[in-house]
């Protein structure tokens, strides 16, 4: 529950096994020794079934061959069960209850009640066993929710120590100077694409696709095989991308004006046609905040390789610009600002400054420490 407190985790913990303590101790007090507790609970709820399931029939004075079924059933079941089975006698007294004396005598409902009578002592230790597994069952749900209790706060540390991380950056630094630069180029990257994209023979395109797709630091999918071997051995392949998607899209008898081989087209080009349509220059772009400064050293350095194989000048400069960013002193600090400044909310700026961050995750690491010792004390 929302309102659920950590002490109360802890207390409906403590309850349940002080719950299991108990019958716990009940049992061995009782003259059943422990380990053979399930061995009698087996036996008395075999016993009470076949009461139960044969009690009508054999108190049946005109079905005889129900008695003996129920007698032979009866039988069969303590003839199975070892000879000293704990309270051994009650199951005795119980089967002389339900046993006639002849064929001129039958049993009634009350021969029934005084086997069951006769099975009280039984009974009452079969029913303490029923609670202790029942509590046992509680206290493993009461561990696990104490457990989740657990993670939770550890998140919330986790979560407050994040944001004292935050804080601890400097807000005032001028993060334009990496953000200006980075806007510029991702900009800039985005438009030559397009144009690249749009003017370059699909073969040339997809090659580029192709080798940027084997940077570690460029995310790009790379083309299936079938469509990369297409493009580059037919004439086809001399069209923009755009132009394929849309010869795509003729019919049969309208494309072979086109191509030779109608059917090929379709097969390779539509059959690819989202991932080609996807092809942007998104995994071109600086993400925002950036990363650690090694990081964009060297993804900056594969960039500048690949961006200069068909945007401007000016755009490999920005990025040029960018990658002696990261040899700067102050990257680090601006890049911590950067981050602040897109993560933390206003709320989380007003905890920071009142200090109540820091209030809060004292409380909090209080709080675990509790819980982990409980969960220490009461593990299942």
């Amino acid at each position: 529950m929302e309102s659920e407190t950590d002490a109360d985790v802890v207390d409906e913990l403590q309850r349940a096994d002080e719950r299991v303590r108990q019958l716990r101790s009940e049992l061995e007090r009782s003259d059943v020794p422990l380990e053979r507790l399930k061995e009698l609970v087996e036996l008395y709820r075999s016993v009470e079934s076949i009461l139960d399931r044969w009690e009508e029939r054999a108190t049946d004075w005109d079905d005889f061959q129900g008695y003996v079924e129920f007698r032979n059933d009866l039988a069969e079941t303590l003839e199975e069960a070892p000879s000293d089975v704990p309270n051994r006698d009650a199951f005795t007294e119980a089967d002389a209850h339900v046993k006639t004396g002849g064929v001129s005598t039958s049993l009634d409902t009350s021969d029934f009640d005084a086997a069951r009578a006769a099975l009280g002592p039984v009974r009452s230790v079969v029913e303490t066993y029923d609670a202790l597994e029942s509590a046992r069952e509680t206290r493993r749900k009461a561990y696990r929710r104490t457990r989740r209790r657990a993670k939770g706060i550890r998140d919330q540390i986790e979560s407050l120590e994040r944001l004292l991380e935050l804080g601890a950056a400097d807000l005032d630094a001028p993060i334009e100077r990496l953000r200006d630069p980075i806007s510029t180029y991702n900009e800039s990257v985005a438009e030559d694409f397009e144009t690249f994209r749009r003017e370059t023979p699909s073969r040339d395109f997809l090659s580029f696709i192709e080798t940027a797709a084997r940077t570690p630091f460029v995310d790009y999918e790379p083309p299936r095989s079938e469509l990369l071997e297409y493009v580059r051995t037919r004439p086809i392949g001399e069209s923009p991308i755009d132009e394929l998607l849309e010869y795509a899209e003729y019919s049969s008898s309208k494309l072979s004006h086109y191509v030779d081989d109608a059917n090929l087209l379709k097969r390779r080009v539509a059959t690819n046609r989202t991932y080609l349509e996807r092809l942007s220059a998104d995994p071109l772009r600086i993400e925002w905040p950036p990363q650690p400064a090694e990081t964009l050293w060297f993804r900056t350095g594969e960039l500048v390789s690949l961006v200069g194989r068909f945007a401007d000048e000016s755009t490999v400069e920005t990025l040029r610009k960018i990658r002696s960013l990261t040899q700067d002193s102050e990257y680090e600090r601006l890049r911590n600002a950067a981050i602040s400044d897109v993560e933390l909310t206003d709320d989380e700026r007003r905890r920071l400054a009142s200090g109540s961050i820091e209030t809060e995750l004292s409380a909090a690491r209080e709080a675990l420490e509790r819980i982990e010792a409980a969960l220490d004390e009461y593990d299942v």
